[in-house]
Parts: structure tokens; C-alpha cells; sequence
């Protein structure tokens, strides 16, 4: 215990303050001459360029000219991605549907006297066709007739068969989408016969000359459609002739 006193009076009165404060200067001068010593050979650090040669130097004409790159605002405000977006066609256009060219060619068929454009009628649009067969597959059924089999088959058909029989006829040449587009826009007087053939019977000397000038008014169309497309001046009514027998094939269905 005594020991215990002793080292407790000795802990307590070792003038702690006194001499730690002293030592804490002490400290922190060195410290602080530390660095000072550090910032002044810092400072006294020479510059680079005092090891080069003074006869480099003026040899090289060096003028130590610093580069800094430019800062375009214009450039980090808008990014190169921004203006691509506005100028990228509607995506009906990207699929091929112009809504302007599927109305001109439907009035370029109800009106067969009007001239055709070769450069429209040229396009391979199959909206326009693709409606048609449906609109005729859809009153056919309307008439108690479940035909859109038929419907597509003779479609398909019949355009391989125009098709080769253009090809030879003309020096230029036609796509097969081509020549299904004209026939598929000209099916659509083929629609209003069958359309009448929901409200009443076409089996008769009314509907048999209905059908008639049908037939007529639909390849008149096409042979005008593919004669100002294909330059095929005096050809019409050879090109004429292929087109009533198909469009007569679609008249028996209607009728029948």
C-alpha cells in the first residue's frame, strides 16, 4: 500500500504541466522548422528550364508558349445525337405507306380517262392492294360466300402471269411488286360489284352486264397504269386483254 501512496503522490506532483508544456514547444518549434526548412527548399527548387542549355535554347528559338484547348459551349450543350432524332422520316414512311400516293392512285382508278403518273404508279406500295382484297374477301362474305382463299390465290397467280407477260412485252422491265400494286388499286371497282352483291342478286341480264363494264372499267385502269408507267405507247389494249381475264375470274366469284 505504501508503495502504491507513493507512486500515486509521485504521479500526481510530477509537474506534468510545466514540463510538457516546455517539451510541446520545444516540439512544435521543431516542427515548425521542419517545415520551414521544407518550404524553403521548395521554393528554392530551380526552375526546369535552368538545366537547358543556353545554346539550345537560342538554337531552337523556344518562346515557351503554353496550348490550351478550346471550349466550344456549343458543342457540350447540344449532343451530336439531338438533331438526328427531327430529321428522321415518320416511320409510315420508313414502311412505305404515303397516304398521298394510296389517294392518288385510288383516283387515278375511279377516274379511268384521267392520266396516270408513271412515277407514282411505279412505287411498290401494297397497302393499298392488301385493303382492297381484304374489302373484297369481306363482302363476299357478307354475301354468304367464303372465298378469300380464292380471293388471294388468283391474286397471286394472276400477278406472275402479268408479270412475265410484261417483262416480254416491254424493253425496260417490271417488278413483281410493281405489277401486284396496279392490280391490287385496280380490284377495287371489283369491290363495288360485290359490295352491290350484298343487297341483291347479280345472277341476271342486270348483274351479267354489271359485271361487264366491271371488267372493263378494271382493266381499262391497269392497261392505263402499266402503259404510262412502262412507256408502252400503243400497247394498251394488247396489255388490256391479260388483265379482263383476270378480273373476269374475280366477276365469277362475285356473281357465282
Amino acid at each position: 500500500m505504501s508503495t502504491m501512496g507513493e507512486f500515486d503522490t509521485d504521479f500526481y506532483q510530477s509537474n506534468y504541466f510545466i514540463d510538457n508544456q516546455e517539451q510541446g514547444y520545444d516540439a512544435a518549434d521543431a516542427y515548425g522548422n521542419l517545415y520551414g526548412l521544407r518550404e524553403q527548399h521548395s521554393t528554392e527548387l530551380p526552375h526546369p528550364a535552368a538545366f537547358v542549355p543556353p545554346e539550345m535554347t537560342a538554337s531552337s528559338g523556344y518562346t515557351r508558349q503554353y496550348f490550351q484547348p478550346t471550349y466550344n459551349s456549343d458543342y457540350y450543350s447540344q449532343p451530336p445525337y439531338a438533331d438526328s432524332f427531327d430529321e428522321e422520316p415518320p416511320l409510315l414512311e420508313e414502311l412505305g405507306i404515303n397516304f398521298d400516293h394510296i389517294w392518288q392512285k385510288t383516283l387515278t382508278v375511279l377516274n379511268p380517262l384521267k392520266p396516270a403518273d408513271g412515277s407514282i404508279m411505279n412505287e411498290t406500295d401494297l397497302t393499298g392492294p392488301m385493303v382492297f382484297c381484304i374489302a373484297l374477301g369481306a363482302t363476299l362474305l357478307l354475301a354468304g360466300k367464303v372465298q378469300f382463299g380464292y380471293v388471294y390465290g388468283m391474286s397471286a397467280i394472276g400477278c406472275l402471269g402479268i408479270h412475265a407477260l410484261l417483262n416480254l412485252m416491254s424493253t425496260s422491265g417490271v417488278s413483281y411488286g410493281c405489277v401486284a400494286s396496279v392490280l391490287g388499286y385496280c380490284l377495287l371497282p371489283m369491290v363495288i360489284l360485290s359490295s352491290c352483291a350484298v343487297f341483291f342478286s347479280l345472277q341476271g341480264t342486270i348483274g351479267t352486264i354489271a359485271a361487264l363494264i366491271i371488267i372493263g372499267w378494271c382493266s381499262l385502269s391497269a392497261s392505263k397504269i402499266f402503259s404510262s408507267a412502262l412507256t408502252m405507247e400503243g400497247q394498251q389494249l394488247l396489255v388490256a386483254y391479260p388483265c379482263a381475264l383476270l378480273y373476269g375470274l374475280f366477276a365469277l366469284l362475285t356473281i357465282f
